[in-house]
């Protein structure tokens, strides 16, 4: 069950460097082709959502399911592999946020800056009719 992690976690890493390129000031000269492969790579990047969706139910399913350790039911050690099971699943739940924040800076950072190329071309043209 491991390696769904490390593909969302791949998968966000790649969308963070992305929504990066994609505001540092100066790389003008990258900015129309990064535009255009992260403009490619939206939709493909769209089955994150579901997928975090499936992972976020498999989160509660795992916790609806977690024999509880509470008082002194539970040995020490039996404590503490509850207590790490609770601390996989809080990191799960914040690489799954990160995942989801992630594609929507990505989605809306891509829109802003092809908004902004067009009315620059618009402005363009309107001052070369001048």
């Amino acid at each position: 069950m491991a390696l769904e992690w490390v593909v969302l976690g791949y998968a966000a890493a790649a969308e963070a460097i992305m929504v990066l390129l994609l505001t540092i000031p100066g790389l003008d000269a990258l900015r129309k082709g990064l535009v255009a492969v992260t403009k490619n790579l939206l939709k493909p990047f769209l089955s994150v959502v579901p997928f975090c969706l499936f992972l976020l139910m498999d989160i509660y399913w795992k916790y609806e399911t977690r024999p509880s350790c509470e008082g002194d039911s539970c040995t020490p050690s039996e404590h503490l592999r509850h207590q790490k099971s609770i601390m996989k699943s809080q990191r799960n739940a914040l690489l799954i946020a990160a995942a989801l924040l992630f594609y929507w800076l990505l989605y809306s950072v891509t829109n802003l800056v092809v908004r902004i190329d067009l009315l620059n071309q618009r402005l363009e043209r309107l001052k070369r009719t001048e």
